[in-house]
């Protein structure tokens, strides 16, 4: 049996995916990066080659992606995140043409065609407004866990609008509103509608067409989706491997290497 392994090392979380030559995840594996870049990329893929009961010596290509790429040095090659996004993402959802990537410190509008080829793309790398940061400052002065943040904010009946583009800001305008007696749940569907709305504009700089593929940590987020959903006015694709969609495509790639350098068997030789 062929492996490959993709390892994407974000800002915020590490991920790492083993695939056969079928294409099957069989192992996977997710930590918080932390300050020790290259141990949060081997503890990764030693988790994920753990889960799929697969020696390293039996993966025959390592690609890294993400921010931290570089430093997967056990890995054959690099990838940009944008290129593995799309690439992950129309394997798992094959009608897929445009992605929205939303990171923990940025979020990316991707263009899809072919077989996952990247036609187009923008980045919202400036500003954290409309990513998983904008959520951790919610959470945070809210003493709420971010994972928790989603359900509650589907509770809302009046949500609040939530005017700041600033994650720095956020905070601010978040126990303004707790001031003014405002509900938990009407505040954090405010945000999570603003960091809609944020990406959405960016989706649409690209143009946007169904099907829709959401990828990222923050896809994790069911309100989330249904701010996205509720915006684009469209159901859109989410997995639960969503979270795991750079690394899909890293390893994705890596057996497109594998393959393209096989030799092939000489038959009467």
């Amino acid at each position: 049996m062929t492996y490959t392994a993709g390892v994407d090392v974000g800002s915020t979380q590490t991920k790492a995916v083993i695939i056969n030559e079928e294409k099957e995840i069989v192992g996977r594996a997710l930590i918080d990066t932390g300050a020790n870049v290259m141990a949060a990329a081997e503890k990764a893929f030693s988790m994920a080659l753990k889960e799929g009961n697969v020696g390293e010596e039996e993966v025959e290509y390592v690609i890294g992606t993400g921010y931290g790429r570089y430093k997967v040095t056990f890995g054959n090659k690099q990838i940009t995140e944008i290129s593995c996004h799309g690439r992950g993402a129309a394997q798992m959802f094959p009608g897929t043409k445009t992605v929205i990537d939303m990171g923990g410190q940025d979020s990316k509008a991707i263009k899809v065609g072919e077989n996952g080829d990247i036609d187009d793309f923008c980045m919202n790398d400036k500003c954290a407004a409309g990513t998983g940061r904008f959520l951790g400052a919610a959470s945070m002065v809210l003493d709420i866990p971010l994972g928790d943040l989603g359900d509650i904010s589907l509770k809302s009946e009046k949500p609040v609008r939530i005017s700041t583009t600033c994650t720095v800001f956020a905070e601010s305008e978040v126990l303004a509103w707790l001031g003014k007696g405002k509900k938990v749940e009407d505040i954090l569907w405010g945000v999570h509608l603003s960091i809609a709305a944020r990406s959405i504009g960016l989706l649409r700089r690209i143009g946007i067409e169904d099907q829709v593929t959401f990828t990222g940590g923050v896809a994790k987020n069911t309100g989330m989706v249904q701010a996205m959903e509720d915006g684009l006015k469209m159901k859109i694709n989410v997995s639960d491997d969503s979270h795991y969609m750079g690394a899909l495509g890293a390893a994705l790639f890596a057996l497109d290497h594998v393959f393209a350098h096989r030799q092939p068997i000489q038959v009467g030789a």
